[in-house]
């Protein structure tokens, strides 16, 4: 449960792979430095990202997120869950807070001796008690059915100080399931669904023409939601072709 992470971001912006890669860099170069390790701290594959569809989809993710050590018989409440979580954060409006790690960052560094984060509902998601209401009475639903479902079977959980007193080097010792299908898109109701693929189609298919102009030699504007670069400029130099790549502000 520990060896992956789970969040839900609002991508006002358009900024999320660039938050992706910032955050990700540092979270393993911070966590290599700690156990003295090398190398791939994640595994090399593309991070999965899900668009939701609509309110609904959020609030069945918010709770998928906050639920996965009971659905895995590790813990049988979300709170009594030991490692980094942000339910009860996004829940009690509390802020969290974490404080410089001394074994990596710089002293005098430009990194923040102390951040704080606070999780809530973006106002253009919709009223922010009501999903945060229907997160919580979710979360409380599946903490029953699991705890029903391990009465009928015979099955204890794990527990908070069992989970604690695994090493860290320890590993699954399951098969992981390859080859398997990468959603992009969550959406219960069918009809979200087909438009947010045909969005999704109409910005490949928008892109694809913008780099081949760009290519060209003729550029044109990427589509809305292109991550790197709002624009590209091609000029020649020395009888060759340059690209640079502006940033988006």
């Amino acid at each position: 449960m520990s060896n992956h992470l789970h969040d839900a971001i609002y991508d006002r912006h358009g900024n999320a792979p660039a938050f992706y890669e910032h955050f990700h860099k540092l979270l393993a170069k911070c966590m290599n430095a700690l156990r003295g390790r090398w190398e791939n701290f994640f595994s090399s594959e593309q991070v999965c990202v899900v668009r939701l569809a609509t309110t609904q989809d959020l609030i069945d993710k918010l709770a998928y997120i906050a639920t996965n050590p009971v659905n895995d018989d590790l813990v049988e409440r979300v709170d009594e869950w030991p490692g980094a979580a942000g339910h009860r954060a996004l829940v009690t409006g509390a802020s969290l807070r974490a404080t410089r790690p001394k074994h990596f960052f710089a002293r005098n560094g430009t990194m923040p001796e102390e951040v704080e984060l606070r999780l809530t509902i973006p106002s253009e998601l919709g009223d922010r008690d009501l999903i945060v209401a229907a997160v919580r009475a979710r979360v409380e639903d599946i903490e029953r059915e699991r705890a029903r479902e391990r009465t009928s079977a015979g099955r204890r959980v794990l527990g908070r100080y069992g989970v604690l007193r695994q090493s860290w080097r320890h590993s699954p010792t399951s098969r992981e399931p390859r080859r398997n299908l990468r959603p992009t898109i969550a959406a219960r109701s069918l009809w979200a669904r087909l438009e947010a693929i045909q969005r999704k189609r109409e910005f490949v298919v928008a892109h694809r023409r913008a780099r081949l102009a760009l290519l060209a030699g003729s550029p044109i504007s990427f589509p809305s939601g292109n991550v790197l670069a709002a624009s590209f400029h091609v000029r020649r130099r020395r009888g060759r072709r340059k690209i640079e790549l502006m940033r988006l502000t």
